[in-house]
């Protein structure tokens, strides 16, 4: 799991939409991205100016699909038209 802290109000609502919704969400730290599904959103209620903890869980890199069929074929023999 990653855990991931912001002040942020804009970004902790985009990760809330994220996990009620079951989607996928990016965090960008340093040059790093971690992408993955929303596990928590937790407000540190002691912290000001307000601060949330994220907690995200990472998952496998997609891969690229493979075609199921070579490229188009459009009009082939065109050349022996003329």
């Amino acid at each position: 799991m990653f855990t991931y802290e912001t002040a942020d109000q804009k970004e902790v609502r985009r990760f809330r939409i994220a996990q009620f919704n079951g989607r996928m969400a990016t965090v960008k730290s340093g040059s790093k991205a971690v992408t993955g599904f929303v596990h928590s959103v937790l407000e540190q209620e002691s912290a000001i100016p307000p601060r949330w903890t994220i907690t995200i869980i990472p998952s496998a890199p997609k891969e690229e699909p493979k075609p199921l069929r070579p490229g188009s074929r459009i009009r082939p023999f065109a050349e022996d038209l003329y």
